[in-house]
């Protein structure tokens, strides 16, 4: 029977040109090694060396066996490193990016699945908005992450998981009568979110394109970092907010009463993505997190899809 250390000891054997050579290579003792090749010679039933003095010539079963040899230890390794990435899975710390809303769309359901799903580890779901994550994923702090489209960067692959139209919400029921269209946006009393990133935030980049594509300016009467305090600023008739209709399916009956929506004029979409380097193969610890962050956001686009509501 031929073991992985008897070709091993081979291996070292041809590389080193003796058995003292391969013997110092492995960090074993010399008789040791010439021991191992003697009984691969004798499992394989053909010499593998010509002694020579005090070295050694390989045959030509030896010079037969060496590329095989090298891929049999190769696949060896390889099934370690496997078996060691699933066991990383099990501890350790897996670290995701996700966008800023990412929170009312899956945060806390994807820390429960992946809690439920390895026990082990300790999770960090990261970031505020898309282009804090972009910068960290540039950086090399984060593997992948699922943030807001567009984004310019040649270097990472993208993978659309889901589109979420944004809509107009209002606590007056004559401003929902009819889609809003880009000269209504540019007149209204809005209220908008994510002050902190202002039009680097990639819904307010479309907003802005929209209004200046028929010549006006995105003017909004208020700013606020989270939808949450947007929704109850509109609901007290005070301004008209802008959000996306999974955030609103999301938050359910944490949406004021009073308030309605409407689409845009022409519609707008938040897109998302799964975001990794270019070239790079994620971690198993990472690539499980993604595709559960993948059948979230699918999840809520599906409920969205089959709820379909027009409130007016």
């Amino acid at each position: 029977m031929v073991t992985l250390h008897q070709l091993r000891c081979y291996l070292a054997t041809v590389e080193g040109g003796s058995f003292t050579a391969a013997a110092e290579q492995l960090g074993l003792a010399q008789p040791s090694v010439s021991e191992q090749v003697r009984l691969l010679e004798q499992a394989l039933g053909t010499p593998l060396f010509l002694r020579v003095g005090r070295g050694l010539i390989t045959t030509d079963a030896a010079a037969a066996l060496r590329a095989p040899a090298e891929r049999a230890l190769g696949a060896v390794d390889e099934a370690v490193r496997a078996v060691a990435s699933v066991r990383d899975v099990e501890s350790g710390t897996i670290r995701f990016g996700v966008f800023g809303t990412a929170r009312l769309y899956l945060t806390s359901g994807l820390a429960a699945d992946v809690l439920a799903r390895h026990p082990g580890v300790r999770l960090e779901l990261v970031g505020q908005n898309s282009q804090d994550v972009l910068d960290e994923l540039r950086r090399g702090r984060l593997e992948a992450a699922m943030i807001a489209l567009p984004i310019a960067d040649d270097g990472l692959q993208i993978t659309p998981v889901m589109r979420d139209e944004v809509v107009y919400v209002s606590a007056d029921p004559d401003r929902l009568k009819t889609p809003i269209s880009a000269s209504a946006l540019a007149q209204a009393p809005l209220v908008l979110s994510e002050a902190s990133w202002g039009n680097a935030d990639s819904t307010r980049r479309q907003l802005v394109r929209m209004v200046q594509s028929v010549g006006g300016a995105l003017n909004p009467r208020a700013e606020v970092e989270d939808i949450e305090s947007a929704l109850d600023i509109a609901a007290l008739g005070l301004a008209d907010a802008i959000t996306a209709r999974g955030l609103l399916h999301r938050m359910g009956d944490r949406v004021p009463g009073n308030l309605g929506w409407v689409s845009l004029r022409p519609r707008v979409y938040d897109e998302f993505a799964i975001v990794h380097r270019r070239g790079s193969e994620l971690s198993p610890a990472v690539r499980s997190v993604t595709e559960l962050a993948i059948s979230r956001m699918r999840a809520i686009d599906r409920a969205v899809r089959q709820r379909r509501v027009t409130h007016t």
